[in-house]
């Protein structure tokens, strides 16, 4: 199946993008960035340079939003991911992004596509919203669309009650949520369950192929950041388990078809509640994935073919 992917490549983007190098179900059909983890315009450079590494450069990445719908960009997660969003790892230069913009890319390629492109999100949903407003059919144009965002009945990641991709533009996805794609969302109260830890980022960094190497170097930096916040060193897999439920290699075990609204106002800011309003229409919340996940995205990962020099 054709796949457009809109991310903000920090860490855990990149081991969905190196997931997704090898997903026998996909094809990569475009690349998109926005905002947040990083710059877009970073986000760019770091999905770039992965492709290269994997040998994947006819890839096109296009840059998106540089700012959410409200406001302006608060600066990143440079404290999770590092101060270039891939743990601090030099990664050589890729290809240059080209002219359009991100949502001008998704809606070429629903156009090229109809009905058969699948959309998976792992960033703020500012590009999705503009597309929107370039293309009001778009929802009746991809097959289906996988977010990954949210915390719908467990605590946020950046505030108590908000998940970084939702909170960095609330307006956005509120109107992605509402606009009636088919639409499967794979949450907190899914990713939190599913980790990569020590053992995966030496299995990366002695796999030999530069790509790996870099990778184990990025996921010992995010495993680090999260033993710095009480959670031991372990680091959830929030972008590779919606990459691998999105093709379908993953299995969801639960999910709940929820209507859903995001809270705009003071505290309650980026919060993804369920409602009881005939009017929003109804997704898809991944509860629960199999148990397998993890270990299903590690051999993916690992059984890319990348280049052997960078």
């Amino acid at each position: 199946m054709p796949l457009y992917l809109d991310c903000d490549t920090g860490v855990d983007d990149a081991l969905a993008l190196a997931y997704l190098f090898n997903a026998p179900a996909a094809e990569l059909a475009g690349v998109g960035t926005v905002f947040g983890n990083v710059t877009s315009a970073e986000g760019a450079a770091n999905t770039a340079a992965l492709l290269g590494l994997a040998g994947r450069s006819d890839v096109p990445v296009a840059v998106g939003a540089h700012d959410p719908i409200a406001g302006t960009f608060g600066g990143g997660a440079r404290h999770v991911h590092g101060h270039n969003g891939v743990g601090g790892v030099d990664l050589p230069p890729g290809h240059r992004p080209g002219a359009e913009t991100a949502a001008e890319m998704l809606v070429r390629l629903a156009h090229e596509h109809p009905h058969t492109l699948h959309v998976l999100t792992t960033a703020p949903l500012t590009n999705i919203a503009e597309a929107l407003r370039i293309e009001p059919d778009l929802p009746a144009l991809v097959a289906n669309l996988t977010v990954m965002g949210g915390a719908v009945w467990v605590p946020g990641n950046v505030t108590p009650v908000a998940e970084a991709n939702v909170a960095n533009d609330p307006e956005a996805a509120r109107v992605v949520l509402r606009a009636g794609f088919r639409t499967l969302l794979v949450p907190l109260d899914v990713t939190l369950r599913h980790h990569f830890d020590d053992t995966d980022a030496d299995l990366f960094t002695h796999a030999g192929p530069p790509l790996h190497a870099a990778l184990g170097q990025m996921l010992r930096h995010y495993v680090g950041f999260y033993e710095s916040i009480g959670s031991g060193r372990r680091a959830p897999l929030h972008d590779p388990l919606a990459a691998a439920i999105a093709v379908g290699e993953v299995a969801t075990t639960q999910v709940r078809g929820t209507a859903l609204d995001v809270l705009l106002e003071a505290e309650d800011r980026g919060r993804t509640v369920a409602v009881d309003d005939p009017g929003v229409p109804k997704v898809g919340v991944v509860v629960e994935a199999d148990p397998a996940a993890a270990a299903v995205i590690r051999e993916r990962i690992m059984a890319t073919a990348p280049l052997t020099a960078a």
